[in-house]
């Protein structure tokens, strides 16, 4: 795979893991596992558990490991061919990931800021 092609992977493969990280620690739909992995990652009575449940809760520490499920699954490799691209793969497709998740939650702040102040100038507006 040529360098270019590498490159297209690296931004491509990057967006499916940032989706995947940021729906399971953010979004509504697992809200009640996460909730479960916050409580035992809080209340976890060994250092281990604590640390296993808090991976689940944190975008940037759950990306790693999608990041490595995607890995094996595309046998994607950057810069170079043996397990050496595979290491310099999975951090540059984690921070890429984490790139886009910064900006998704910018976004959307963004747009909840937008539509409190909207709120706030229609409720002047009814007075």
């Amino acid at each position: 795979m040529d360098s270019t092609t590498q490159l297209l992977w690296l931004f491509i493969l990057a967006i499916p893991i940032a989706c995947i990280s940021w729906t399971v620690t953010h979004e509504e739909v697992f809200r009640e596992p996460r909730d479960f992995c916050i409580k035992y990652s809080k209340d976890g009575k060994t250092f281990l558990k604590r640390k296993f449940f808090y991976l689940f809760t944190c975008e940037y520490c759950f990306s790693h490991y999608v990041t490595v499920a995607a890995l094996f699954f595309t046998d994607y490799h950057l810069l170079l061919f043996d397990w050496k691209g595979y290491v310099i793969a999975g951090f540059a497709l984690v921070f890429v990931a984490n790139a886009y998740m910064s900006l998704f939650a910018l976004l959307r702040q963004s747009i909840k800021k937008e539509k409190t102040e909207i709120e706030v100038l229609e409720k002047k507006v009814e007075k």
